[in-house]
């Protein structure tokens, strides 16, 4: 008995001692390493990945750039890596505490690139992906996303549409293809396709845009990713760091860029007597000089403070804050409001599994929007608005009109009886979990579902008498409504492993769904009782109240994709995709389309045979073969139309009827593009020059296009698939490190591209259709008209032949007819010498520059645009203030006299086509190449001034934009900027058809301003 519980205690005993010598043994074989991460500055680096060579050991420091790890034992070396700076290998043997220094790095090979669906090392990247970091978005302040990126991405065209508050841009990438589909590219953030205005994002939330261009890259996002896909990722808390502060913030007046060129009062007085047409109305009076520009525009500002509160703990993060922007205009009322507020978690839950949300919100205000400028440009600068008491007059009359008197004092008075507003609100919401699968290494399962809510609301009001020459003109207002339901369904199966170090595999399978519901409703209202009711309760108004036509669509989609990226030990490269998708506003039948892509890379620096080229550092070549579609038709253009019309039955008994205006079309099916992209990634001198050639085609068939059909049929048109386009380019980006020496710097970076776009067929065998302006084998954006060469001179023996009844100093075209044996046109001009002149530049880009030494910095950013065709209706027929004929206030132009028969306009007073001067349309024409200074910034980080030990960062700048414009020859005859500020059918007396919207153009939009701009940002 005694023995056998000797014999336990034994067994018990050997075991603990044992264990003992296990547990030692282990102790033994692991070694304690603490540290800190800093940069050149010896700022803590938070995030920062430290592992054993190995990897058999990981860390990452926290906020304060700390970190322990426990080494294996044999291991003496630690890889430090943190994205922007060179990777770094320290030995450690014989140490226990160290501090690592990350020197920043020139190349980019390195960088984390969003593609979709996942992230990549952009040296494994196969499509064509461009980037930029919400640091160098913010170079620029400004009210939205799409402007701060003009000029900054090879390929990318950021094209003005509007010089109001808080407009958005045109943003084109690789140019144009469909002719009345959208040719607007995707947005999505954070991961979730955005269906609102990209003037709801707030750019100091933005972490980074990648933007995929080529259909290899951008079939993932299927028919909505056609005309490339800009994917915005924004700021997220850092995990294990401890909570900090940030603070963005500026302050801008906005100056007047340049007034209108109209002329002043002894240039208009010569004018009219040299037109001989028109004598002075009742307050016009030739010694009176009135600078109605002067009079109106008010001195402008801008507003923006940023707050947010991030950090996380070791097994979650978050990001939280709220910005408030404002903008107002120079023309009095009008201004912009923003406020947005924003937050992210994520959070694991135990090992494998993790969750998290994002929310993007925001309200915004839109005021002014009914008063424009083209008014108060045709004032003649010889009417007198003021009374003899000094006061000024309600109206003032010229030779035909009598208008009401408009300056910045009257529209300030009158804000609660003339007024425009739009109120938005918008949020953008996404939740995701995401599972690890645990019995297999790298497979893992996410859901996302997105939801969003836009509406927006519009009042309009006009006073009696507002805006009027007759004073008791009636009341009126008018209210919108409308509201988008979205949300998305996403689930995504994705497998990421590396095989043997040398084999990586990912692959990614997707099913999602969509549906986005929409509708509005407006009615309008006469004789309301009271200025207090303004929009308010139209129900209340004394004369006419109609309901307006309303909207309602409601849409889905419904997709499968796969994708396979697979490398091999970082020299080839291949990502394969096939997606299908399914929309509802397409015909039955004709709903799915399936197309794939392909890319291949090769990462030849990686090759055993190019180790003796010491100067190249990265040469990759690329090539990319892609289908991707577009469904973007309206919702239930398959059913054709019906149109509501008013019948009268006698004087005051009106009946609503419908007719059709539409037939429908029971074979819509897509319209589809197929890419080829060949790319070139190359990095010379230790990263200090690097950069992206890149080619690519592009065949659109199968477009959407509505069809004309005879008078007879009773019907205007159908929609169907007819038509073909071209699109081909070529595109160069440039970055380079030109000094880093002496704790001074200079980095210079250049891009440079050209679009040739072709309409290649049109429906029913057309060459050409006229009146859309379309021409097979031009531009897609082609001008049919006349070609000014000169003005006619007295003796020429041609222009009674070619101008009967014509004169001496008007417009002389070019004549495409025959000659007799004499050398004489055989017949007059006419339409048949019409020219079809393409728009569309030759090449255009953007480049920047900075400049730093010891905490200062200066930093320039440049955009340019050589060749082209610039519409501008201030000169052309459309905008009715360049008449020449003394009716009204004229651009202030270089006419023809007997005196200056050299001019480049024409006679006053001469022949004219209507109330302009025959063929005046050609002189709103103008060669659209610039090379504008977007943007100088001088600013000082005084973060070295600080205590070492402080976390406290802080930089000032001082901003001025659209400094300079050079090499512009608009600028030069107008002293305008020269980008355009309006789309066709807008802001002209005659603006062009809806149909040809397309075009840009100069009009009489808003103001173009110079901002100067003192702002800071801090860290704590």
């Amino acid at each position: 008995m005694k023995r056998s519980i000797l014999i336990k205690y034994l067994k018990l005993y050997v075991l603990l001692f044992f264990s003992l010598i296990i547990s030692i043994s282990a102790f033994a074989q692991t070694k304690r390493i603490t540290g800190k991460v800093v940069d050149e500055k010896n700022l803590p680096l938070p995030g920062a990945s430290i592992k054993a060579k190995s990897g058999n050991a990981a860390a990452v420091t926290d906020v304060n750039g700390e970190f322990t790890i426990n080494m294996p034992a044999g291991e003496n070396t630690l890889k430090v890596t943190f994205i922007g700076y060179n990777d770094q290998e320290i030995p450690i043997k014989g140490l226990s505490h160290i501090i690592i220094h990350m020197g920043t790095s020139s190349k980019n090979l390195a960088d984390v690139v969003v593609i979709g669906y996942g992230t990549q090392r952009r040296e494994a990247v196969t499509g064509s992906v461009s980037s930029i970091s919400g640091d160098k978005i913010r170079d620029i302040p400004s009210a939205n996303v799409s402007q701060a990126i003009q000029g900054r991405l090879p390929g990318v065209e950021v094209s003005q549409t509007s010089t109001k508050p808080g407009a958005t841009m045109q943003i084109l990438i690789r140019g144009q293809r469909s002719l009345t589909a959208s040719n607007d590219p995707l947005i999505v953030l954070d991961g979730i396709p955005f269906t609102g205005s990209i003037a709801d994002i707030n750019p100091n939330d933005v972490k980074s845009i990648d933007i995929l261009k080529d259909a290899s890259a951008t079939a993932i996002y299927g028919s909505r990713g056609a005309n490339g896909v800009i994917l915005i990722t924004t700021n997220r808390g850092q995990m294990g760091g401890a909570a900090k502060i940030t603070y963005n913030g500026y302050y801008g007046i906005q100056t007047l860029f340049a007034p209108y060129p109209m002329m002043n009062g002894p240039e208009f007085v010569a004018m009219r007597k040299a037109a001989g047409l028109y004598t002075n109305g009742a307050d016009e009076k030739d010694n009176v000089n009135i600078d109605w520009q002067k009079l109106f525009y008010r001195t402008g500002a801008v507003w923006s403070n940023d707050v947010g509160v991030s950090g996380g703990s070791q097994t979650g993060s978050y990001n939280f804050g709220g910005g408030y922007y404002k903008n107002q205009g120079l023309i009095p009322t009008q201004q912009y409001t923003r406020y947005a507020m924003r937050g992210s978690v994520d959070q694991n839950v135990g090992r494998y599994f993790k969750v998290g949300f994002t929310t993007n919100n925001n309200y915004n205000l839109t005021a002014g929007s009914q008063i424009g400028v083209g008014g108060v440009l045709g004032f003649t600068p010889i009417a007198d608005p003021y009374s003899a008491d000094g006061s000024l007059k309600r109206t003032i009359k010229m030779p035909l009109t009598e208008s009401f008197v408009l300056t910045k004092g009257i529209i300030n008075n009158l804000h609660d009886q003339w007024l425009n507003e739009t109120r938005g609100y918008a949020t953008y919401n996404s939740i995701y979990s995401e599972v690890k699968i645990p019995w297999i290494e790298g497979l893992k399962y996410r859901v996302n579902l997105g939801l969003d809510y836009i509406q927006s609301n519009n009042g309009d009001y006009t006073g009696t008498g507002i805006n009027s020459a007759t004073a008791n003109t009636i009341s009126t207002a008018d209210v919108g409504n409308s509201a988008k339901y979205h949300w998305a369904l996403e689930n995504l199966l994705t497998y990421d492993h590396t095989f043997a170090q040398k084999h990586n595999l990912n692959v990614v399978a997707l099913y999602s769904s969509e549906q986005t519901r929409y509708n509005s409703s407006s009615m309008s209202a006469k004789g309301i009782p009271a200025d207090a009711f303004q929009f308010y309760n139209l129900g209340q108004s004394t004369g006419e109240v109609k309901i307006n036509d309303g909207s309602y669509y409601l849409s889905g989609l419904m997709s499968y994709m796969g994708r396979v990226m697979y490398s091999y030990d970082d020299k080839y490269l291949i990502s394969a995709t096939i997606r299908s998708d399914a929309s509802s506003v397409l015909a039955p039948g004709h709903k799915w389309h399936t197309y794939p892509a392909i890319s291949v890379g090769w990462n030849m620096m990686n090759e055993s045979f190019m180790k003796g080229l010491t100067f190249m550092d990265n040469l990759k070549l690329r090539v990319g073969y892609g289908q991707t579609s577009n469904q973007a038709v309206n919702a239930y253009q398959t059913l054709g139309a019906l149109t509501t019309r008013y019948y009268n039955f006698g004087d005051a008994n009106y009946q609503n009827g419908y007719y059709v205006s539409q037939l429908p079309n029971s074979a819509l099916g897509w319209e589809y593009s197929e890419t080829w992209n060949y790319g070139l990634d190359f990095s010379i001198l230790k990263h200090r020059l690097s950069g992206t050639l890149e080619y690519y085609t592009t065949q659109t068939k199968d477009i959407l296009l509505s069809v004309g059909l005879p008078p007879t049929s009773g019907v205007g048109s159908y929609v169907a698939n007819i038509g073909r386009t071209q699109n081909k380019g070529l595109e160069l980006s440039l970055n380079a490190n030109i000094i880093n020496k002496g704790g001074f710097t200079w980095d210079f970076g250049v891009n440079i591209y050209g679009n040739r776009n072709k309409l290649v067929a049109l429906a029913s065998g057309q060459t050409r259709d006229e009146g859309n302006s379309w021409f097979v084998g031009h531009n897609i954006n082609s001008i049919f008209d006349y070609k000014k060469i000169g003005i006619w001179q007295a003796g020429d023996p041609n222009l009674n032949i070619l101008e009967p009844g014509g004169n001496v100093g008007m417009i002389k075209v070019l004549y495409t007819g025959p000659y007799n044996a004499n050398g004489q046109p055989t017949r007059a001009i006419g339409p048949d010498d019409r020219q079809i002149i393409d728009v569309d530049p030759k090449f255009q880009g953007g480049f920047n520059t900075r400049v730093a030494y010891k905490g200062f910095d200066f930093t320039i950013i440049g955009a340019y645009k050589y060749g082209g065709v610039l519409i501008s209706s201030l000169y052309g027929s459309g905008g009715y203030l360049d008449l020449l004929t003394g009716r009204s206030n004229n651009v202030n132009v270089d006419y023809w006299t007997p005196q200056n028969t050299g001019a480049q306009f024409p006679k006053p007073g001469g022949i004219t086509s209507g109330d302009n001067p025959k063929y005046g349309s050609t002189l709103g024409y103008f060669d659209a190449s610039y090379l504008k200074i977007r943007s100088m910034s001088l600013g000082y980080d005084f973060t070295k001034l600080l205590s070492k030990q402080s976390t406290v960062r802080l930089r000032t700048y001082f901003t001025v934009q659209n400094p300079f414009v050079f090499f512009s020859p608009y600028h030069r005859i107008s002293g305008m900027d020269p980008e355009t500020n309006s789309y066709g059918n807008e802001n002209a007396a005659v603006p062009l058809s809806q149909a040809q919207r397309r075009f840009l153009t100069i009009g009489t939009n808003a103001p173009s301003t110079r901002n100067y701009i003192f702002g800071m940002s801090m860290t704590f």
